[in-house]
Formats: structure tokens, C-alpha cells, sequence
């Protein structure tokens, strides 16, 4: 029987989402944000960053925003390994001037006692880095 004239449809069977490791992934948790106010917040950001990025042009040249951009590839690369000391990033946190920033979430929110928090699977980290496995070197960093 030739492949035309089957009725069965082909499809992947893989799946870069490790179930066993991170459990059910929920609809709504893709969806939405974690509050209303946070997409607020974040495109108010985007705005601003925007209008930081069209002075800069101005200013300075094309030239200058593209090496900005390149620097901001270079610096949120991730380079520990997971596990217990994550990434300070303080590279990058002083390209953006978030350095600067100081919000509710430097003294409010401590990573290990929120809800969403899951912490790192060394071995799956390491498995990904070696090509072993597929999916996200860690769950909270996408």
C-alpha cells in the first residue's frame, strides 16, 4: 500500500517539555500574566526603552545602538551551571541601567518563596549543555 492512499497522518512524537521533570504545564499559565498590572508595566518599558533607543540614534549613530545590542547578547549569555549560585548578570544589569532601579523586588521577593518557583535539576542542566536532552537548561530560565 502506497503512502498516498494511507489514512493515518505523520506527525513528531517528540517534545522538547520534560513532563516527568517539570510536571503538567497549565493553558492559562501561558496565557495570562501573573497580574494584570505586569504587562502594563512591561510595555510601559518597552516604551521608554524605545524612546532611550530612538535619542541614542540620534545622538550618537546607528552604530552606537548596534553595539549595545551586541553587547546585550554577550552579557545574558548564561554561564553557571545551575544549581545553587545563579548568574549575578551584573554585566548586563549595567548595560540596561537596571542597576540603578530599585524596586519592590529587590527587598519583597525572595525567588525560593515564590509559588512558580522550581529549583534547578543539576543533571538535566548538565544533559542539555551535553546535548543528551532536550528542553530548557533549566525550568525558571527559558
Amino acid at each position: 500500500m502506497s503512502s498516498s492512499n494511507s489514512k493515518t497522518i505523520e506527525h513528531a512524537v517528540e517534545s522538547n517539555y520534560d513532563l516527568l521533570r517539570f510536571g503538567l504545564d497549565g493553558v492559562k499559565g501561558g496565557i495570562v500574566g501573573a497580574h494584570p498590572l505586569e504587562s502594563l508595566r512591561e510595555s510601559e518599558s518597552r516604551f521608554w526603552e524605545g524612546k532611550k533607543r530612538e535619542g541614542c540614534d540620534l545622538l550618537y549613530g546607528s552604530a552606537f545602538n548596534l553595539r549595545k545590542d551586541l553587547d546585550r547578547q554577550i552579557f545574558s549569555r548564561f554561564k553557571r551551571p545551575p544549581g545553587a549560585i545563579p548568574s549575578s548578570m551584573l554585566g548586563l544589569e549595567a548595560l540596561t541601567g537596571s542597576l540603578d532601579d530599585f524596586g519592590f523586588e529587590d527587598y519583597l521577593n525572595v525567588p525560593q518563596d515564590s509559588e512558580v518557583f522550581r529549583p534547578a535539576d543539576m543533571h538535566h542542566g548538565m544533559e542539555v549543555r551535553l546535548g543528551l536532552s532536550k528542553g530548557p537548561v533549566c525550568p525558571n530560565i527559558n
